[in-house]
């Protein structure tokens, strides 16, 4: 499994917030909004100084890419936790 993140910010600001928060994993910038918008995650003017953003998703995606786990909410602050995407991904094996 390779987690993966993608946002609509700007690569540069993808790279920074990466960089300070220490992650690991590709952080992807989005920042025409395809893919968010192809999978239907657009908050429109949900972000800083109205900007649109994608509203907090997470899959698991196998490597057909066929979604076998989500977790969608309209709240930016609710995140799935790390145990739940865990027991889900061991579930699917």
């Amino acid at each position: 499994m390779q987690p993966v993140a993608i946002s609509a910010d700007t690569p540069e600001e993808s790279a920074e917030l990466a960089r300070k928060a220490g992650y690991s994993y590709p952080l992807l910038s989005d920042h025409n909004l395809d893919v968010i918008r192809k999978w239907d995650l657009l908050h429109k003017g949900g972000g800083e100084g109205g900007r649109d953003i994608a509203r907090p998703a997470e899959f698991l995606v196998d490597r057909n890419g066929v979604v076998r786990w989500r977790n969608l909410t309209d709240d930016i602050k609710v995140r799935a936790r790390v145990e739940r995407m865990l027991e889900a991904a061991r579930s699917l094996r």
